[in-house]
């Protein structure tokens, strides 16, 4: 029997409204997408105006029933994927007390240094501090990012929004709060705050009182499968929803983009490949390498863990090619063509004609080698520094060189990933590759000609967080027994093998590109430290 499921893909800048129907597939009938602003302050500040999420929710779903014949009371579940580690502190009646905090606010310096940046460290933490929490959390909150310091921060700077603080939320936690008036935390959402003990399941009372937070702010821990609430008479009437609809827990992007690319089985792999890219593995167990900035960070299915490899800038290098080198000054000029304004370009466009342009010149790129840090970079070697390059360029180089040793260079860097990962684990031979990148099927030739994996991709891939937040509701409703089944629901629609002849070539360029930072780490400090 088919089932309809709405899920709400939230991010930093605006939410994807996705309606889907449930059968022996997950299929997209229909989608519609909102953006709201990021308000960045002085000092470091970035916050969001929880308001601002709702109203984005509620036109969103009016869009989404305009354009299929699905009614509000045939939907089956409400679910979520949602960017992670904000930080909405509410009232007793659900009301944010202060607008929320974006996980990119980096203002708590003095709150950093005050809690856990003194006295002898190891990773800008005090080691008394460090080691207890990567025993009960399997990570340590030393960052100025993290969740905790920026509820110090309200604390310290406005003593009385923070005396009327009831419960500490994160962002679909606020939303699920407006649908249900329930107050909960999905286990993914309780281990961003880095007060959550993975061993038992629940709120360290130990770590709460080191980094000092009032335990009676923590909300009641859920699973991403469980149906949290109902949604609300009154929430309903705004979103053009039935009353009663079951609400469930849903997941973070970095807990169900995996799930969504049906790579949720124990030794799966998947990249991502949006603005920023990833590789993450699935595994059974909390793993840290610290020389290489990796960890597991609990995921949507109970008692395994998503060994995480993050670069800052994959599809944002792309973004950056297309404004600073594709574009000449005001009009579009790709072989003297105008590709905005002619009328008999096949392509639909500019993203397509590039990767026309990237399929006929050959692999390697004449030798030219990018380095896709635009915003410095973590993993594997964490440097605030490190910026892009083009490195080994010729007279003989032309733009469109350039412009395929970008998509190269960001694949280069994912297969470090893979590599180091495999220090640790093992990787999957099969790949799933999603995100806007997995769009283009030149670049996931590229991505398996460079790594050696077969690369498979799946329908609509920039969609699979709010797939992974469908799933969920599959395993509620009884369609899969378990989230690692996501793939009886999600198969393959295409496959890339790796070209020999084309690795042969990238092997080479590869040896190169990890020689980059090391040979220019003294000269990004001093351009840029």
């Amino acid at each position: 029997m088919k089932k309809y499921v709405i899920s709400y893909d939230i991010g930093t800048t605006g939410v994807k409204t996705c309606l889907f129907e449930i059968e022996k597939e997950i299929k997209l009938l229909s989608a519609a997408m909102e953006g709201y602003q990021l308000y960045i302050l002085p000092d470091g500040g970035a916050e969001q105006d929880p308001e601002e999420w709702w109203q984005a929710l509620c036109s969103t779903t009016t869009k989404v029933f305009a354009k299929c014949d699905i009614k509000p009371d045939m939907i089956d579940g409400i679910s979520f994927c949602s960017q992670m580690q904000g930080l909405v502190l509410v009232d007793k009646e659900g009301k944010p007390v202060h607008r929320a905090f974006s996980y990119m606010d980096q203002r708590a310096k003095e709150q950093v240094k005050r809690i856990i940046a003194y006295g002898p460290q190891i990773a800008g933490a005090n080691i008394l501090k460090l080691i207890p929490s990567l025993i009960i959390t399997g990570a340590v909150s030393s960052s100025v990012k993290d969740p905790v310091y920026k509820y110090h921060w309200l604390k310290d700077n406005d003593p009385e929004a923070f005396s009327r603080v009831y419960k500490w939320l994160d962002v679909k936690e606020y939303l699920i709060s407006r649908m249900t008036g329930e107050f909960v935390m999905t286990r993914d959402s309780a281990f961003g705050t880095l007060l959550y003990d993975i061993r038992n399941k629940c709120w360290s009372p130990k770590v709460c009182k080191m980094l000092e937070v009032n335990p009676d702010h923590l909300a009641k821990i859920v699973k991403c499968t469980d149906v949290v609430g109902k949604l609300t008479a009154e929430a309903a009437q705004q979103l053009g929803l039935a009353e009663g609809t079951a609400v469930y827990g849903g997941g973070g992007d970095a807990s169900l983009i995996g799930v969504g690319a049906g790579s949720a089985q124990l030794g799966d792999t998947h990249i991502y490949q949006g603005t920023s890219g990833w590789v993450s593995t699935v595994v059974d167990r909390s793993i840290v390498d610290t020389s290489a900035m990796i960890a597991a960070i609990v995921g949507a299915q109970p008692d395994s863990y998503n060994y995480f490899a993050e670069l800052e800038t994959a599809g944002k290098c792309l973004e950056w090619v297309k404004d600073h080198i594709a574009l000449d000054e005001v009009d579009i000029y790709l072989e003297k063509c105008n590709v905005a304004e002619s009328k008999e370009t096949v392509y639909t466009s500019l993203y397509d004609y590039l990767s026309k342009v990237i399929s006929e010149t050959p692999a390697g790129s004449g030798g030219v080698v990018f380095a896709p840090w635009l915003h410095g970079n973590r993993c594997p070697f964490e440097d605030p520094n490190a910026r892009g390059m083009f490195f080994n360029i010729s007279l003989e180089t032309g733009k469109t060189q350039l412009i395929r040793s970008v998509i190269e260079g960001v694949c280069f860097h994912l297969r470090w990933f893979l590599e180091t990962q495999d220090k640790k684990i093992k990787t999957s031979s099969v790949v799933r590759f999603v995100g806007g990148g997995a769009l283009s099927d030149v670049t996931c030739q590229i991505l398996a000609d460079i790594t050696g994996k077969t690369i498979e991709t799946v329908d609509s891939p920039q969609n699979v967080g709010a797939v992974g937040g469908a799933v969920l509701v599959a395993v509620g409703l009884g369609i899969i027994k378990d989230v690692k089944d996501a793939k009886d629901l999600i198969p393959a629609k295409k496959t890339f093998f790796p070209n020999a002849e084309n690795k042969a070539v990238y092997d080479r360029n590869f040896e190169v590109f990890k020689t980059l930072h090391s040979n220019n780490k003294k000269a990004f400090a001093a351009l840029n430290g």
